[in-house]
């Protein structure tokens, strides 16, 4: 069962009954009936108002609804998107969004469980003001902690085999999370320039982040590598503060490693800088052009790099970058 990312204007919403899930960027459009990650958020050099990516896969496809998870299967791979508006969790005597995030990854492992997929392999998290701070701590920090209680709760490794993934910051909206998971484990792929997430200091909040700097996945036929949202963090700490372009450029280099360090493993063979498709994170509108300066002199035109205003986990951290590519897959690997 092999997929294929396509990038498409939001306005076109014309379903083929492969579509296994997917993400719309920007404004409103019209509605579709998988499971699609709303990003509310401003699109930056982009003609249109909206983009859609939909994952589509080669057969056939069902769909449910499990504790407002709306999912779709096809063969073993799972797409599914949760919303869980902070409101809904006032009153569980830990900050709102701590419990949500909790309750969210709790579903989600209740979910795979019961389809027999346990393995996540890439998520998309994405909450509003993350650089907030609310009962006595930033809203990112209260987001780890519920997301590695979770992980905790169903007997998932909090370090090492964890999925690839990104917390991006909106203007507003519910705790949103889309998941893509299958019957084996991801395997995981760290920065040698980088401390693993899961491994920062104290100084970053009481529970390190739970996710690989990237992952290889197999769906039958390809292989997959997911780039985590890639920020200008050389070993634990932020460089280039105040310097977008120069963030921008240590982040290209750091997706770099990871790419370098995924050829080792790779079993489809190596996979290049200039065919990953990017998700760039830009926090101020006003910073673009030179964002789109710096990405460019380092990774060219790169077909399918959409822009998006959003805020980064940490509150220094102009730029975030995430990536993706497949690879077709011979029954023998390499």
């Amino acid at each position: 069962m092999t997929l294929q990312l396509l990038l498409s204007p939001a306005a076109v919403s014309r379903g083929t009954g492969r579509e296994l899930g997917g993400a719309r960027l920007g404004g409103g459009a019209p509605a579709v009936d998988w499971p699609e990650q709303a990003i509310s958020a401003p699109l930056l050099g982009s003609t249109a108002d909206s983009l859609r990516e939909t994952w589509l896969a080669d057969g056939p496809v069902s769909a449910g609804v499990s504790e407002g998870i709306a999912w779709r299967r096809a063969g073993d791979l799972l797409y599914g998107v949760v919303e869980l508006a902070e409101a809904g969790f006032a009153g569980a005597g830990i900050p709102p969004l701590q419990a949500a995030s909790r309750a969210a990854y709790d579903r989600i492992f209740r979910l795979l469980d019961a389809q027999g997929l346990p393995c996540l392999w890439r998520v998309w998290n994405y909450l509003a003001d993350i650089n907030g701070e609310t009962h006595g701590l930033e809203r990112y920090r209260q987001f780890n902690i519920g997301r590695q209680d979770a992980f905790l709760d169903y007997r998932r490794g909090t370090t090492g085999n964890v999925p690839a993934a990104c917390a991006i910051g909106l203007a507003g909206g519910p705790l949103s999370i889309a998941f893509l998971a299958g019957p084996q484990p991801a395997v995981p792929v760290e920065n040698p320039r980088q401390v693993s997430a899961y491994h920062y200091p104290a100084e970053y909040g009481p529970r390190s982040p739970t996710f690989s700097r990237g992952a290889l996945v197999h769906p039958p036929g390809q292989e997959i590598l997911f780039v985590s949202g890639t920020a200008s963090i050389v070993g634990h700490r932020t460089v280039h503060p105040g310097d977008v372009a120069g963030q921008c450029r240590e982040s290209l280099a750091n997706i770099a490693a990871v790419v370098a360090e995924a050829n080792r493993v790779a079993r489809s063979g190596d996979f290049s800088p200039d065919e990953l498709v990017h998700r760039v994170y830009v926090r101020e509108a006003a910073d673009f052009p030179a964002v789109r300066a710096a990405f460019a002199e380092l990774a060219g035109e790169a077909p399918g790099t959409v822009f998006v205003q959003a805020d980064i986990c940490r509150a220094d951290l102009l730029v975030e970058i995430e990536a993706m590519a497949v690879h077709p897959l011979a029954p023998t690997g390499r």
